[in-house]
């Protein structure tokens, strides 16, 4: 939970790094939240029919799902922009990042990044 929180803080960052971790568990709870929105509304929508609770939530995310991908793509040492291509971004989003600074920033993955178990960044 505290990599889903760490994302919602730097909502808007684009800069930098994200480890695999970070990211995935972004997804893992984002995912579990919408699936919980969805059995609170009745099911999924019907074609046609918009869920207000679902969108709501779903256009709140955008921003900070697009800036942990973008930081994602940096942490394998890739353009932002690679999030655009369909297949090639998954795959570069379950490659490990790269080892040591790049010119994105510095590994997430040094101890420095961490400090008593909570992310400082």
């Amino acid at each position: 939970m505290k990599y889903y929180l760490h994302v919602l803080k730097n909502y808007a960052n684009f800069k930098g790094r994200a480890r695999r971790k970070e990211y995935w568990m972004f997804v893992l709870f984002n995912i579990l939240i919408l699936i919980a929105i969805t059995l609170i509304e009745g099911g999924p929508a019907e074609p046609g029919e918009i869920k207000p609770l679902s969108s709501i939530y779903q256009l709140a995310i955008l921003l900070p799902s697009l800036a942990v991908a973008v930081r994602r793509m940096h942490d394998v040492g890739k353009s932002g922009w690679f999030i655009l291509i369909p297949i090639y971004n998954f795959i570069l989003a379950v490659t490990a990042g790269q080892s040591g600074a790049n010119e994105y920033g510095p590994d997430p993955k040094n101890p420095e990044y961490e400090v008593n178990d909570h992310l400082v960044n």
